[in-house]
């Protein structure tokens, strides 16, 4: 059975190792013709290994390649393709390579540095005497992930907004470059909580096509059910987020009162209200049989009744309207530019989703709806999540309807094959979560590179705040809804 997540397996000896020119050449190339960076990265102590992945404007993923001694390194891409600024900022982080007249090398998460480093960053600054700053964190009230930010105002009015992270770096890539690659997975699912599924799909479906394993097609439909329910619970508890944020009461209890509807649901389908354990490499056990069935067909119809009833409310609020309408707008320039995904991207009409149009696994099955706006703002971004729960309850129903009972089982993995590239990506409820993983000329693992969608999307929060009133900062922020630990890895 062909899997939904986005799998492309190349062998490392046939990758082209270009010279820095050769290789500038090639990205500046493809962009150009419409190409996407997913991922750059690099490895190496002396000389360092570079590897982009492009998806090209067919759907296509290219691997390119490069080697340089790390003093040398190459002059800089991110004024000509700005979407590269985090990739090669993290590159310059964890490898110390040379990224000449780089226009910012500010670290990602100040990997290997001590916490003084933090504090000793110098922030953005505009001058003027009637400048104030205002600086927020990087202790936050409630439950919620340490993160500074600074805010240059005139008044009331944002004009610069300078988010600082890297309070919580856990070295996520160390620690799953050691030991058996096959028993990652309690691990991998802590990268982002909130995204636990998302990561453990795209890790497991790295693992199994360097092991030549092909799913069963109940574990494949297993995995798109876990991964809609978590996208259903997340987008739940970001809108129950936003109608606290704007004061309106009946939203906030209510999405957050279905929001325990759908981890429940979650719970009995695998154990956990989180999706922990139910996948892993070869399979999963996250099952649905005649006895569940059907109070998952019961939990279904409450939330597509419910938010029914609660999205026409919410939307048809003139507070809620006012309050997010016109609020931290990201256009689709600045969102394409800044290389944005998710549904963030997809409220500033552009339409990234991994999900849309497969052929292939579970989504060709039951085809899933992707939705795009383009007024990108937080108006936007709130009535795109409505949508997307909606489409992900469809999907839900539709793929019960045809298959009411599903019991995976899990098959160990043979030999990972040696001298490989893998590149998995899954569409994730924040965006695009990718897993890149190479073996070596044994078939050990020689590298692992995890992306989480918050490291592309932080620069855009920063970006559409401003010209803002502060004031609108709480509803920015969670309009993005993005995750500190999945940036600090």
């Amino acid at each position: 059975m062909s899997s939904s997540a986005l799998v492309c397996r190349l062998d490392a000896s046939a990758i082209p190792l270009l010279s820095p020119r050769e290789w500038r050449d090639e990205l500046a190339l493809r962009h150009q013709l419409g190409a996407r960076c997913l991922t750059l990265f690099g490895r190496g102590e002396e000389r360092i290994r570079i590897t982009a992945v492009l998806c090209e404007a067919d759907g296509t993923l290219r691997a390119l390649r490069t080697e340089t001694p790390r003093e040398q390194g190459y002059p800089e891409l991110t004024t000509d393709w700005p979407v590269l600024h985090c990739f090669e900022r993290e590159l310059h982080e964890q490898t110390g390579l040379n990224l000449a007249g780089h226009p910012w090398l500010k670290p990602i998460r100040f990997e290997g540095q001590p916490a003084a480093a933090l504090d000793a960053y110098p922030f953005y600054r505009i001058e003027g005497k009637e400048v104030h700053e205002v600086a927020v964190g990087p202790i936050h009230a409630g439950v919620i992930e340490p993160g500074s930010f600074r805010f240059q105002c005139l008044g009331e009015q944002v004009h610069h907004l300078e988010i600082h992270l890297g309070y919580q770096h856990r070295g996520v890539e160390r620690l799953l470059g050691s030991g058996d690659p096959r028993a990652l997975a309690p691990w991998v699912e802590t990268i982002a909580g909130d995204s636990s599924v998302a990561h453990t799909w795209a890790y497991c479906a790295a693992l199994e096509s360097l092991a030549g394993h092909e799913i069963e097609l109940e574990a494949e439909i297993a995995r798109a059910a876990a991964l809609e329910l978590e996208r259903v619970a997340m987008h739940l508890a970001g809108l129950s987020g936003l109608a606290a944020d704007t004061g309106f009461l009946q939203g906030a209890s209510t999405y957050g009162r279905l929001r325990t509807t759908a981890i429940n649901t979650t719970q009995r389908l695998c154990g956990s209200r989180f999706g922990r354990g139910a996948l892993r490499p070869g399979g999963g056990r996250l099952s649905l049989d005649a006895s569940l069935v059907k109070t998952v067909r019961e939990n279904l119809e409450l939330l597509r009744g419910d938010l029914a009833l609660i999205d026409e409310l919410f939307l048809s609020s003139w507070t809620v309207r006012h309050r997010l309408q016109g609020a931290g707008v990201l256009t689709e320039h600045r969102a394409r530019e800044l290389g944005i995904v998710g549904f963030a991207a997809r409220a500033s009409g552009v339409p990234i989703d991994a999900r849309a149009g497969a052929a292939r696994g579970a989504y060709g099955i039951v085809p899933i709806e992707s939705v795009t706006l383009s007024d990108g703002d937080c108006w936007a971004r709130a009535r795109l999540r409505c949508e997307e729960l909606g489409a992900s309850l469809r999907w839900l129903t539709g793929i019960i309807a045809l298959y009411p009972s599903w019991r995976p089982t899990r098959s160990a993995l043979g030999p990972l094959a040696p001298g490989q590239l893998v590149i998995a990506l899954v569409e994730g409820w924040r965006g695009e979560v990718i897993h890149c993983l190479e073996t070596d000329a044994s078939g050990a693992l020689a590298h692992y590179k995890v992306q989480d969608p918050s490291l592309r999307n932080w620069m855009g929060l920063a970006i559409a705040m401003r010209q803002n009133e502060i004031s609108d900062f709480p509803i920015c922020n969670k309009s993005f809804d993005l995750s500190y630990c999945g940036n600090d890895l």
